[in-house]
Formats: structure tokens, sequence, C-alpha cells
């Protein structure tokens, strides 16, 4: 959202917290008190030490015109008569006896009798002052140490009382107010959840001109809740509010309400409010909100005490006989269903914006904003990135292209090419490529397994999965993997691919039997996938003879987020029912691919052969070989991993789980 043209005149900040320590506060105070010590010490007769004469000399010199100037001042404490002359000479005398320093300074301390003063008055060279007293010698020795417990005070005392760690601010809420022209965060910054922006910028709206809304009858919701995955920008959404609003903004999680003294979590809440009406109209974000908005009285004995006061204060906060007006609470959480309903209900958060991942055009604007720091090379094509990244958060699109950035710079580049947003891809979502030796048999067994993947799923694959790249070089769990990248976001789940998906998992161990005479535990991760997409498929799905019964509603009593007891409503009959059905989905598959293999063992011997060869092939090359019997674009060769001193030498190792299929048989690219 861009800004308006008729900006209107922002109102100053009012009682606001006062600022943390600062380092430049304690250089000012330390060169306070640095020249307070050097105006009371550091006189200019330290730089021209005078020399010392006694009194009867200096009344000498003065009648024969050798003084310049001087001063005579009597000192109270040396009794009546005791009094201490300084001056200048008209010419310089040497400071001591065997001394090379010159100087025309003087000082002579002694008894002055009357005598010596009138023939003293008499040169009209010097000037009488008052005489010192006990009083100002001894504030000239206590002055110094009242300046430095000063500084000792400003350093410990009050520092600690700032940073709330006194036992009478235990209790003060920990909400941060963030800057807001270091922090300022605005809708340009945000991609991805257009929906979710247009949701919020009623808030803004109101913030800037909230007669807008008052006059129609209308207000402003004062809870806003904002549910979805982790990394999807709810976070930075609410500051982007702030930024646009350009009003104060506190933010503190959930967590820094609760403590282990019942009570304090509501007196902090209170405090919260407190300091949001001295700044209204202002926001406040809660973080992960269901760390005290969980829901009273679940769980084993009932809730926890703390807990439970926190909430109904927040509650009673929120809306209740005291009600604030002006303060606006976003909230961020990614398990609403754990949520107290008190706390959802209109008039505390009377709005609820689900903050999903990203969809296609989302990604890429999500990229757009994270590139612009980021020296790009001109073959690297958003879209593509985006095209080949389903599932990812914006959170997780930083991380891929700040990877990419680091990959790029290790290899001595100057600007991220589209092999190193590859590489940082498949990093990010497979795994680190692991070099390890593997003998010629475990070569063999990881080859003809990922070539039965890629064999099934090019025949069976309908234009909208097609295979991306084939290898048998580690990659996190997996000794192999076979990657795809869909055409288009899948929002759906299609009931023949998800069956084409379950023969595809089954394809590895199928080539493993048909080729090799025997099985390896390589399937293991592949198994338990698939038979999750079945289950998924007669419980959920309704796509079974058993028709379109939900059986997998389910009542769990939640205690401290998670599954303690599960009350099932299915009898012993419809369980066996359901097993026999996730057996028959699996059977017919299992079938279905080994038909496929045996139909097209050349070519299965083929992809195998080319893994054995160059550890790597694109997808392109696994339909070349299904059409035309051989590989006919050239194969490119993979960079070595970077810190490997030898590729040859790889340690041994024995076949892992394979890199599970996405659950729910969600369609994204992951190794087989």
């Amino acid at each position: 959202m861009s800004e308006p043209d008729n900006k209107k005149k922002r109102r100053p900040l009012k009682n606001l917290p006062p600022d943390r320590f600062q380092p430049k506060v304690l250089l000012i105070w330390l060169s306070i008190v640095a020249a307070a010590l050097l105006l009371l010490y550091w006189t200019p007769g330290r730089l021209n030490p005078p020399v010392n004469l006694k009194i009867q000399q200096v009344v000498e010199m003065a009648e024969r015109g050798e003084i310049r100037e001087g001063v005579i001042r009597s000192d109270a404490s040396g009794g009546r008569d005791w009094a201490i002359v300084t001056g200048e000479l008209k010419e310089s005398r040497p400071v001591g006896p065997n001394s090379e320093q010159q100087t025309t300074s003087f000082r002579s301390a002694g008894r002055l009798t009357d005598a010596n003063m009138e023939r003293l008055q008499k040169a009209e060279v010097f000037v009488e002052q008052p005489a010192t007293t006990v009083w100002t010698q001894i504030a000239a020795q206590v002055i110094p140490f009242v300046l430095i417990i000063g500084l000792l005070y400003f350093l410990f005392v009050r520092q600690l009382r700032q940073a709330g760690r006194g036992a009478m601010s235990f209790g003060k809420s920990k909400a941060k107010l963030l800057t807001r022209d270091r922090d300022k965060i605005t809708f340009a910054e945000v991609a991805g959840c257009d929906e979710a922006k247009e949701e919020v910028s009623e808030v803004v709206e109101f913030l800037r001109d909230p007669k807008k809304f008052t006059k129609m009858g209308g207000r402003i919701p004062k809870g806003i809740l904002m549910v979805g995955p982790p990394g999807t920008g709810k976070t930075l959404l609410a500051k982007a509010v702030a930024g646009e609003a350009d009003v104060p903004f506190f933010s503190i999680s959930g967590s820094d309400f609760v403590e282990m003294f019942v009570g304090v979590g509501a007196s902090r809440v209170r405090d919260m409010f407190e300091q949001g009406r001295k700044n209204a109209p202002c926001l406040i974000f809660i973080d992960e909100i269901d760390a005290v908005g969980r829901q009273r009285g679940a769980g084993l004995g009932g809730g926890n005490d703390e807990r439970e006061q926190t909430l109904n204060s927040l509650l009673v906060e929120m809306d209740g006989f005291d009600t604030t007006e002006g303060v606006i609470i976003i909230a961020a959480t990614n398990r609403p269903d754990v949520l107290d309903s008190a706390l959802l209900r209109p008039g505390r958060f009377d709005r609820q914006i689900y903050v999903d991942l990203p969809d296609l055009t989302g990604r890429e604007q999500i990229l757009r904003v994270h590139a612009r720091k980021i020296s790009l090379a001109d073959d690297v094509d958003l879209k593509v990135i985006a095209r080949g990244t389903p599932g990812l958060s914006g959170a997780e699109l930083a991380n891929l292209l700040n990877e990419a950035a680091l990959l790029a710079a290790r290899r001595n580049k100057k600007k991220v090419e589209m092999i190193d947003v590859d590489d940082a891809r498949e990093k990010v979502q497979f795994g680190r490529e692991r070099r390890r030796m593997m003998d010629d048999e475990e070569k063999k067994l990881t080859a003809y397994h990922e070539a039965g993947h890629a064999l099934v799923q090019a025949v069976l694959d309908d234009g909208h999965m097609p295979v991306h790249k084939v290898t048998i070089i580690p990659r996190g769990r997996s000794l192999g993997s076979t990657m795809f990248i869909p055409k288009k976001d899948m929002l759906t789940h299609a009931m023949k691919r998800m069956l084409n998906q379950i023969a595809m998992g089954l394809g590895g161990r199928i080539a493993e039997e048909i080729v090799l005479d025997d099985i390896s535990s390589g399937a293991a991760g592949d198994i338990k996938q698939i038979t999750k997409i079945a289950r998924h498929m007669v419980c959920d799905w309704g796509m079974s003879p058993l028709g379109p019964v939900s059986y997998g509603d389910n009542q769990d009593t939640v205690f401290l987020g998670r599954e303690i007891t599960r009350n099932e409503h299915l009898s012993e009959d419809t369980a066996r029912k359901i097993d026999a059905e996730v057996h028959r989905i699996i059977d017919e598959q299992y079938r279905r691919a080994t038909d496929i293999i045996r139909e097209h063992r050349p070519a299965l011997d083929k992809i195998a052969e080319a893994l054995l060869q160059y550890e790597t092939i694109e997808g392109r090359h696994v339909m070349e070989i299904l059409e035309h019997g051989e590989i006919k674009s050239p194969v490119l060769a993979m960079p070595p991993p970077l810190g490997a001193e030898d590729q040859s030498k790889k340690s041994a190792g024995k076949p892992a789980v394979k890199e599970p299929i996405p659950p729910d048989g969600a369609p994204e690219p992951t190794p087989a």
C-alpha cells in the first residue's frame, strides 16, 4: 500500500518510557567528572612550577623592583599573621639548586609581620585577598568524593532499576517500544499476503482518521488475531501496520507474562495496558498468544492458576467494565485450536486473519522483495524459482536466497547465478550433499531404486508434476533422491493423482525386487508415506467403497498442546474394513507399478546406467530414455562439493531410510 498524497501531520509521542542505558550517557558523565577534577586539582602552576622563596627574600626583591606582580593570601588555619605570597618575577630563575628548568613564578609561605607587610605595600605590586577558611578546605576535599559516589550510583543502582531487576519492578510489563525512525516497516516490504494486508488496512485508516468511521456509527475491532503457519510473516505484517499508521508499537511475547509466582502475569497485563492508555492510540502486538491464552480448565487435575489469572486479566482489560479506547491488540499464533473460546468472541478478538503460505504469485513477490539486497546475475529467473518452491513460507524463501548468496561467495563469484539458486534450493529442501563411498553393489541398488521411482512417475505423469532431477548422491537421510517440481500449485488432491503417487512411491522397492531379486530397508520411508496417503483417502477424503464418511473424527484431550487421550468413534468391524481398504489400494498400485516397470525394463536399465555413470541426471534425460532409448541432450557435470578434499575418497555406508513423500500426499518436490 502506497502512502497517500495528503499526509497529515504526525502527533508527537507523549509519555514514552525512558530509553535504555546508552554508552553516550556514560561518556558525558565521565567527561563532567574529569573536568571537575581538573579544575580542582590541576592548576597552571603544575605546568610551570614556582620557585620557593622566603618571606624576607620576597620583601627585599619587591623593594629592588624585581617582582612584576603578586598576591598576598592570608591563611586562617596557620594563625593571624600566617600568609601565602605568590606572584611573577621580571626575570626567570632556576626552579631548584641543581635544576636547569627556569621559571618566573614564585611562592612563599610563612609569618608575615606588620613591618614586612608595610614594605610590601609600598612596592605597590601586591594585591591582598581574603583568607581561606576551614569550610573552603573541607569543600575542596569532599566535592571529588561526592562526584565519584554519584557516578557509581548512576552506573549501578539506577541502571538496575531501569533494567527492571529491582524488586519493585518485578510486576512491570516487558513490552518493548519499537523506535519508529529506526524500525519502521511499511506494506511495501510485505509481500505474498495481499488479502491479509487488505484486512489490516482498515486499522491503518482508522488510526489515521478515526472520524471517518465513528461518524458512521462504526468502531474499529479491538483485537486482531493472525493465524497461520510459522514463517508466513505474521509479525512482519503487524510491524507494517504500526509503520503505516505511524503510532507507538509495543511488542511482547506471550511467554513474558507467565512466571512461577501467582499474580505476576496479571500485574504485567495491567501495566501493559496502562502504558497503552498513556500512548493511545497505539498498537500492542502479542506474539505466540497461545502461551497465555490456552483453554482454561484443560488437562489433568485442572489448569495452572498463574496462567489462568493472567488470561482472566487479559480478558477483562480487552472487554470488561474498564474498557480501553484507542488500544488495539494484534496477536499471532499457529495454534488457534487451543485458545480459550472467551478470547475469540467478538469484542475481544473481533477479527481473525489467516496468513497462509504464499501461492505462485506471492512467492515471486516475496523473492523480489528479498532479492533487492542481493546481486543477481541476468540468468536468474525469479518466476522459475517461485514455481520450483511450492509450500515454502516467506522466511524459507528469504533463507533460500541467503544460502544462494553465501554459496556464490564461497565459489568466488561476483553475482549469484541460477545454478547457485538451484543448489541452494536443493540444499534447503532436501539436505546438503554428503559424499559417502559406496561399493558397486550399494551404488547399483541405489541407482535402480531411484530409477524405479523416476520411471513410474514419468509414465504416469499427467503433465502436472514432471521429474525434475534424479541423483544417487546422498542428501540428508537418503542415499538418493528423485525430485519433482509441479507445474502449478496443487490446491486439491485428486484421486487419480494420489493413486499415481502411491504407485510412484512403490516403484523403488519393485525395481529392487525385479532386478536384484532382493529388497532393502531403503523403502522404509516410502512405505510409511504411501500408507499415510492411503489412510487419508479412506478415512478423510472418501476415496474408497466405504463412501463419503469421515472416520478421522477423534476427540482429543488437550493438555500442554499434546494429545494425552484419544476417543475414536469406530467399531472394530469398521476398523477392519478401513485396514482392508488401505491394504487393497496399496496392493492394486503395487501390481500397477510392477506392470509398468516390467513393460519398460530396458528404459529402467538405461536410467540406472546413466545414474551410475553421471550420478545425477535431469528430468529431460529420463524422458529422452523413455522415448528414444538413449540420452540425446548433454549431461551437465555436477560441481564438486565445497570442502571436499577428494571426490574419489568416500566413507562407506549402508542404504539409509528414504526421504519421505510429503504428508497428506501434498505434491511438493521431494526426494523419493
